[in-house]
């Protein structure tokens, strides 16, 4: 399958952007200060920052890497909400049990923990308000990527 087929097929679950067809966006990086949850710290002297490429940082596989935007609440329990932009490196198809991974079964895509136990495959969900999903030997199953990043704005108490 090629790389546009992939792109038509997983519209289907929400936007869907190429990470290497993405401008460049520089911004100011304080690499050597660590701001605290806690009591605050001046960040006045400007020219301490350095320039980074933040499209850079979050893809280091850019032709291998796309930005797809989540629809639904199957994984709020690993801090992925409905709205996010999930990072997803296509040249890394082997997660481990506990990288969540872009998956392909039977023609639709989601997003879960694999785990193998007892000689089967699983999808997990992070949210117990949704079941495992058990794949079977006539399944057709493929990871598609990893997700390396998510990309949400932080939400208000």
């Amino acid at each position: 399958m090629n790389n546009e087929t992939d792109i038509r097929k997983i519209k289907k679950v929400g936007q869907v952007w190429r990470a290497d067809e993405v401008a460049s966006l520089e911004m100011d990086f304080f690499s050597d200060i660590n701001v605290v949850a806690g009591f605050p710290i001046p960040l006045s002297n400007d020219e301490r920052a350095k320039k980074i490429d933040v499209l850079r940082m979050l893809c280091p596989h850019p032709d291998a890497t796309y930005l797809i935007r989540v629809e639904g609440d199957s994984m709020i329990d690993s801090n992925i909400c409905s709205g996010d932009i999930l990072v997803v490196d296509k040249s890394n198809r082997n997660p481990s049990e506990n990288e969540v991974a872009m998956c392909e079964v039977n023609g639709e895509y989601t997003v879960k923990f694999v785990r193998r136990h007892d000689g089967k495959s699983w999808l997990v969900p992070a949210n117990k308000n949704y079941p495992e999903i058990e794949i079977n030997d006539g399944d057709e199953f493929n990871v598609w990527g990893v997700v390396t990043f998510v990309i949400h704005q932080p939400q208000s108490v």
